[in-house]
């Protein structure tokens, strides 16, 4: 971790992995959303970033449709918390996801970070140096 004035600057290293977290708006956990709950515990815990991406369609386990029709406010939409960092950062987050999650689907799988710089900071060097 890196200082940028008041902010503190997650790093992640180049093979790190993605952890992707299925679930849906209507879940909860402790009184608030899942994954508002999972997005907060994530931030107290130092991870890189977390990123929730709502779904207009999707199916689980119970193959409900939860839907996004024009004809039918949904409140249970599909939800994806994507999280990016060190392997050992991951594993030591899962848990604290366990203990939040009852329901949804959680998978890991390696990626290679090509970029990850906050607004403001400076680019590296392109020699290396």
């Amino acid at each position: 971790m890196a200082q940028l004035g008041e902010v503190l600057i997650m790093q992640i290293p180049e093979e790190a992995v993605l952890l992707r977290i299925y679930t849906s708006e209507s879940v909860r956990s402790g009184g608030q959303p899942l994954y508002q709950a999972i997005v907060l515990r994530a931030r107290e815990m130092h991870l890189a970033g977390a990123t929730v991406l709502r779904g207009p369609l999707g199916f689980g386990k119970s193959t409900r449709l939860h839907t996004a029709r024009i004809l039918r406010l949904s409140l249970d939409l599909p939800v994806v918390i994507e999280i990016v960092d060190a392997k050992e950062k991951i594993e030591a987050f899962l848990p604290e996801l366990d203990r939040l999650m009852e329901s949804g689907l959680v998978t890991m799988e390696p990626v290679r970070v090509l970029h990850y710089r906050a607004e403001g900071e400076p680019r590296p060097s392109a020699g290396g140096d």
